[in-house]
């Protein structure tokens, strides 16, 4: 019994974090600037690839008894560092003048951007 709901359960994990996974492809594709693809990689795809790592990590205690610390190391490394690189790439683009788009309808760093640049 126990046997099956695991199976259900990391199933489901692994079939949602290939879904997102999926949709944050799309959005990387088809989003129109780099701040709008910058979050599609960032916030969809660490989030897909934390349910497959989740997945595993049940998995392997499940069916092998067996706690992978490389798979939480893993699952901690992905969950810090992508949204942080996400971040610091926006910011970069941002920084060196690549143009929000046409549509976009606020702009919170300008103004300070401007500010910063009087100073200096």
């Amino acid at each position: 019994m126990i046997s099956e709901a695991g199976e259900i359960v990391i199933g489901l994990l692994v079939l949602a974090g290939a879904m997102i996974s999926a949709l944050s492809a799309f959005g990387l594709v088809r989003l129109p600037d780099v701040y709008l693809r910058s979050h599609a990689a960032t916030k969809s795809a660490t989030l897909g690839v934390l349910f497959i790592l989740a997945g595993a990590f049940l998995y392997f205690a499940i069916y092998l008894d067996h706690i992978s610390a490389k798979l939480l190391l893993g699952i901690v490394f992905v969950f810090v560092t992508a949204p942080v690189a996400g971040h610091l790439n926006g910011r970069a683009a941002y920084r060196s003048g690549v143009p929000l788009w046409e549509r976009s309808v606020q702009d919170d760093w300008a103004e300070q951007l401007a500010k910063e640049k009087d100073r200096g």
